[in-house]
């Protein structure tokens, strides 16, 4: 398994690339409302990237044919924008990234657009959550199923929830999907130490139902096989050359979330 090991030059370029990836998702979200369409949140970030001299890794990756992916409700990943309005209480779920100088940002959030169902807010605070604590548990000197391992017990410590387990993170630099795979369920202790200059995109994606799941006739989206609602949370991190970590998408580079595990992030970006 070949890791990229960056060096603090390079992780700088990934962190321009990631606040492009995180301001996006920012505005995205806040436009999120009944009867705007996924379309215009593709718009949004196409406006951006432009505003920021930055590119699409979404856009032709494979064939796909947007600058972001937006799934609604029981459409978990990799959906593709289109002109339907989004309804009051949808989930919607965007995924987005950006290259700057040849290095890559990717995340993604879910946000309820309007009324707030109580079962569907805590789908998408399990989700969100179980990703701070996989990233968390990324600390040099882990094995990468620590990662896992710490997603997973989260979720199964807050109710019956559906993990994706076809689909899961990944490493990022000078592609948007490198070695390793990293999965959101299964035991500690396992894969490659993790070391600095590492930088991984952590992804879970989650149900209120059954883990399993269909690609839709478009060869993208992808539902859950029973009709539950899904969420999906990502934000790409490395380990820096001091040890500590830094969230590269997340606006404070993850410093907010990051000091509930008594964990400081790296001043050698800020």
């Amino acid at each position: 398994m070949a890791i990229q090991i960056k060096t603090l030059d390079q992780l700088k370029l990934m962190r321009k690339a990631g606040l492009v990836v995180g301001q996006t998702l920012e505005l995205m979200c806040n436009a999120v409302a009944p009867g705007i369409t996924t379309n215009d949140l593709n718009n949004i970030a196409i406006k951006n990237l432009a505003a920021n001299g930055a590119k699409s890794n979404f856009l032709n990756y494979h064939g796909f044919p947007a600058v972001i992916c937006a799934s609604v409700n029981d459409a978990i990943v990799h959906g593709i924008p289109n002109d339907l309005p989004i309804k009051d209480g949808d989930i919607v779920s965007i995924d987005f990234g950006a290259i700057i100088e040849g290095w890559h940002g990717d995340a993604a959030l879910s946000v309820i657009a309007g009324t707030k169902d109580p079962d569907d807010q805590k789908l998408l605070d399990t989700c969100e959550e179980s990703m701070w604590q996989g990233i968390a548990a990324g600390k040099v000197g882990a094995n990468l199923t620590d990662i896992s391992f710490a997603i997973e017990d989260y979720i199964r410590s807050q109710g019956k929830y559906g993990i994706l387990r076809e689909y899961g993170g990944h490493g990022i630099g000078t592609e948007m999907h490198q070695e390793p795979h990293v999965l959101n369920f299964g035991a500690a202790g396992m894969g490659p130490e993790l070391k600095p200059g590492i930088a991984l995109a952590i992804e879970p994606m989650i149900t209120r139902g059954s883990a399993k799941t269909k690609v839709l006739a478009d060869e993208w989206t992808v539902v859950s096989q029973d009709g539950s609602r899904g969420a999906h949370f990502e934000h790409s991190f490395a380990l820096l050359p001091d040890g500590k970590p830094f969230v590269l998408t997340a606006i404070d580079g993850g410093a907010a979330k990051l000091a509930k595990f008594d964990l400081e992030i790296s001043d050698l970006l800020q």
